[in-house]
């Protein structure tokens, strides 16, 4: 199988990629607009700033490429909220394939509450085959201070400060708000599953 992990200005790529090799997947590091399309899966990851994120993209063509993907891709943690249509991370505009959804901060009525999120939370209202054999309130790893509010494109949610979208889908794109690559069980189901997935 072709998998190709997409090479832009965020960390965890080296994360991804030895979790996929613990699976059995040689995937490339790219950002070779041939190459991305030619994947049987493309995988967008990504730890960082949105704004100084896009546009690296656009600089190089990216942003409109991984709009116009027709296998599965999937985003995780910052790739997820780039899927988005705003965040509010350096009021920046993004790619737009989950439109309507805005990513915003965190706002904790409770001082104590510590942002970013940085831990281990569950997922529910597992929803599509990325998550077969993935029980109901699983435990995945998250570090995150921006969110992704519910929505129509919702197929789990995760509570911390408030109920929010902690996987998202639309046709062909997924996106998560948690590192599988560092969720151990559910994490590595996670990731076979999606590449099993046909679309």
């Amino acid at each position: 199988m072709n998998v190709v992990i997409i090479k832009y200005n965020a960390g965890n790529i080296q994360s991804v990629l030895f979790a996929l090799e613990r699976i059995g997947i040689n995937a490339t590091v790219t950002d070779d607009p041939l190459l991305i399309q030619a994947a049987d899966k493309v995988i967008f990851p990504g730890v960082g700033e949105a704004s100084t994120a896009m546009r690296y993209l656009k600089e190089r063509k990216l942003d409109k490429l991984i709009i116009s993907l027709q296998q599965p891709v999937l985003g995780i943690c910052l790739g997820m909220q780039l899927l988005c249509d705003y965040s509010e991370e350096n009021d920046t505009t993004c790619l737009g394939v989950f439109d309507k959804v805005w990513v915003r901060k965190f706002i904790p009525e409770d001082l104590s509450v510590k942002i970013p999120q940085i831990g281990w939370n569950t997922i529910s209202g597992l929803k599509t085959g990325l998550f077969s054999s993935i029980e109901e309130k699983s435990y995945c790893y998250f570090v995150h201070g921006y969110y992704a509010g519910t929505s129509d494109y919702t197929i789990a949610t995760t509570d911390y400060i408030q109920l929010y979208s902690s996987a998202l889908k639309k046709n062909n794109f997924y996106g998560v708000q948690f590192h599988p690559e560092k969720s151990a069980k559910a994490g590595e189901q996670l990731l076979k599953n999606f590449l099993s997935l046909s679309l």
